[in-house]
């Protein structure tokens, strides 16, 4: 049964934006077997190495959520935008939110079904996280600023 990039695409957004633990096991629906995912901190292949690091993402962060906030997609590829809000262990009661997107190219698998076989994240840990740490926030904004181009 053949499915369209957009509602391929609209279903994996469904499946992010409620993603839960136990949801983890559903990643091979999405993924291929052999997927390429990469962001600041990690870069893997293999659909259980993807689900690893959305469980860490679970055992290390509180209330983790992702909100698409615009998509761009045709036949072998999509672009979403995002918020991704969280809270520390150690600071519960503080949210962060991270603005990333996300590129996403698909294959079609011999059934017929797309698949992503490279998940890549974009987004700046530096402005997104380090910034708003008391302690080493004021350095990374001193740096930032001695950086960018005058007014």
């Amino acid at each position: 049964m053949y499915q369209s990039p957009e509602s391929f695409t609209n279903e994996l957004v469904n499946f992010y934006e409620y993603l839960k633990p136990i949801d983890l096991s559903r990643l091979d629906f999405f993924y291929t077997d052999t997927a390429s995912f990469k962001d600041p901190f990690n870069q893997v292949s293999g659909t259980s190495a993807i689900k690893n690091i959305f469980s860490h993402m679970f055992d290390t962060l509180v209330h983790p959520k992702f909100s698409v906030t615009h998509k761009i997609n045709d036949s072998h590829q999509a672009f979403l935008c995002w918020d991704f809000s969280f809270s520390l262990k150690s600071t519960p009661k503080t949210i962060f939110t991270v603005r990333g997107s996300t590129h996403l190219l698909f294959e079609i698998d011999a059934q017929g079904f797309i698949k992503i076989m490279s998940h890549r994240d974009y987004w700046d840990p530096a402005e997104e996280i380090y910034e708003k740490i008391r302690g080493i926030g004021g350095f990374f904004r001193w740096i930032k600023k001695r950086s960018s181009a005058p007014p």
